[in-house]
């Protein structure tokens, strides 16, 4: 055998693996949601299966008033076999559209709370992982899942699983009810089975890859739109909607075709399935009528299976439509399902370790990280950062300093060595007490909708609001804040619509002051300030960092001024620790930074 043979025969094997495996992710999570609904499940399942036999009664209690209720009435002038087959025939009837609402209303339910439960599990999982998997899945991605996927399940829970398990019973009803009826018909019913089975799985098989092509186009559809709305400042600033126009004009046409595909297979589908039921119900008309008249069966069972036929065939296609939900909900949970099974990079220590008096020291030891394997941030980075201490991390863009941020505040893990606070390693820490004493500022400083108040309760939510004020004032934010419609109760509305973003910057340090923290991290925090509000920020972080360790990162080298020391970083390596006055009277890499951004000034 070739080596291509070989690598494509692994590659297939591979494959097969990869999609039984997500097949058993998907299996998993739909029967822990099903498990806590299993009384329910079974009343539906004994509701339905009810009202299918009272349905499926109606034609063989037609053939008994026409085969013995109208005869005992016209020779005997007997009205009670065909009246009683009235009444039952009606009665059966009304049960059975009692029964269906009464299933209608049960699914109906058992859909409502798994949907609930695994949008909640969706959301609360997400907020979970950590930020290695937000940095790498898209926003787009995230909304996709709880909206286009989770619509795509309840679409399947709300009319998909009903087709599927009325067509079912219904077609094991009524061939039980031809055999027993008449054998002859059921065996031709049975032979008919077969063109029917080699329909349905050619079917199957084409629909599988088309339902996955709409699944993928309408993702990508969504994500870009997202993306498109939630970047809608970089695309008026880059003139860039036209190319937007195009790229999603583009995706749009690919999901056309690919519902256009979808359609054209329908349009073979449905045909052959209508032909091949009026085929099967002209093979019984003709050999039920020459048993008829041979005195074989009588009119009325003739008639019977007759209606049978017709009826056997009818949910073929509901059945067929149920496959289409269920592909596109089977490819929403095999990505809800994905997700799901994501495990937090920095996972919560199993014998947490509490520290309810952290002091603020903080120690770097041995330590190595890589975003990627083949792309190391920190070769060997050793560090002691006093308890107290002011520190400031300058360098050139990618040197290493956020990634040292994200180590102290445990976004990452390091990939070797330890980062403790007090002399415990944060791995080690309640995540409680790791929240509590260190609070990272960034330069996106975002505000959820809601007031001003609220934004800064976040870092406190027991925050009385002589506590919120103080806040706002250290920082220099209350004047205005006050000038603001309503106060410190106007609604910032999503992303902070009503202030600046300056004005964000200054509610994000108010938030992060309240929460009162031993280690403050600000990384390119002033950036969104103007020179005089930096002063005022500066004059608060002074008050604030008074026996408190900072860490402050910054090209803005103003900031600088407040640190009691300094470090220099090139490509993952201190290259310059000292303090500020010492450094710019020297001739390193920060005298070069700092004279170059003093002439800039100029």
């Amino acid at each position: 055998m070739s080596v291509i043979g070989v690598e494509g025969e692994e590659r297939d094997d591979f494959n097969a693996k990869e999609s039984r495996q997500l097949r058993d992710r998907s299996v998993r999570l739909l029967g822990s949601l099903l498990r806590p609904l299993r009384a329910k499940v079974a009343w539906t399942i004994l509701v339905v299966v009810i009202s299918t036999a009272a349905q499926v009664a109606g034609p063989s209690l037609i053939a008994y008033g026409i085969d013995n209720g109208l005869p005992a009435l016209l020779n005997s002038h007997d009205w009670f076999p065909l009246s009683a087959t009235v009444v039952v025939y009606l009665a059966a009837a009304v049960v059975g559209a009692w029964l269906i609402s009464s299933y209608t209303v049960l699914s109906a339910r058992i859909s409502q709370a798994i949907l609930i439960d695994l949008r909640k599990r969706v959301f609360r999982h997400t907020q979970l992982l950590s930020l290695e998997f937000h940095e790498s899945y898209t926003s787009g991605r995230i909304i996709a899942r709880q909206t286009s996927d989770l619509d795509s399940i309840r679409e399947l829970l709300d009319s998909g699983i009903n087709q599927l398990i009325q067509g079912i019973l219904y077609m094991a009803f009524i061939a039980f009810a031809m055999f027993t009826s008449d054998w002859v018909s059921g065996v031709i019913l049975f032979v008919a089975l077969v063109p029917l089975w080699f329909l349905a799985r050619w079917f199957q098989k084409r629909s599988q890859s088309l339902f996955r092509l709409t699944r993928v186009a309408s993702a990508r559809l969504i994500v870009h739109f997202v993306e498109t709305m939630t970047g809608i400042r970089a695309v008026k600033a880059f003139r860039k909607e036209k190319r937007n126009e195009d790229e999603f004009g583009n995706l749009v046409e690919d999901y056309r075709d690919a519902n256009g595909r979808v359609i054209q297979l329908f349009g073979i589908f449905d045909p052959g399935l209508i032909l091949i039921g009026n085929v099967t119900l002209a093979v019984v008309l003709l050999v039920g009528g020459l048993r008829v008249a041979n005195h074989d069966i009588k009119i009325g069972v003739l008639l019977a299976m007759l209606l049978y036929t017709r009826q056997f065939f009818a949910p073929a296609e509901e059945m067929a439509m149920f496959y289409n939900s269920y592909q596109s909900a089977a490819a929403a949970l095999e990505k809800i399902s994905g997700v799901l099974e994501e495990e937090p990079s920095v996972p919560d220590p199993i014998r947490p370790i509490d520290l309810w008096q952290a002091k603020g020291r903080v120690t770097f030891d041995h330590v190595q990280f890589a975003y990627k394997t083949d792309r190391e941030v920190l070769p060997t980075f050793d560090l002691e950062i006093p308890a107290g201490q002011t520190i400031a991390l300058v360098g050139s863009t990618g040197a290493g300093k956020s990634t040292l941020a994200k180590l102290i505040s445990r976004f990452y893990d390091p990939t070797k060595g330890t980062v403790s606070l007090d002399g415990v390693d944060l791995r080690d820490l309640h995540p409680k007490d790791l929240r509590r004493a260190i609070v990272m500022v960034t330069q996106e400083a975002y505000l959820f909708s809601g007031s001003v108040a609220d934004n800064i309760a976040l870092g406190k939510p027991d925050a009385a609001r002589e506590e919120i004020v103080a806040a706002a004032k250290a920082v220099g934010a209350h004047e205005f804040i006050q000038s603001l419609p309503d106060g410190y109760d106007t609604d910032v509305n999503k992303r902070g619509g009503r202030v600046s973003a300056g004005q964000r910057q200054l509610l994000s340090f108010a938030r992060a002051f309240i929460a009162d923290p031993v280690v403050l991290i600000l990384d390119e925090a002033t950036a969104s300030l103007d020179i005089p509000s930096e002063r005022l920020v500066q004059e608060g972080l002074q008050t604030l960092l008074a026996d408190r360790t900072a860490i402050i990162i910054a090209h803005r080298l103003s900031t600088v001024a407040i640190a009691n020391r300094v470090l220099v970083m090139e490509h993952g390596v201190i290259v310059e620790d000292g303090a500020p006055n010492e450094l710019i009277a020297g001739t390193g890499r920060f005298a070069q930074l700092h004279a170059a951004w003093r002439d800039s000034l100029v």
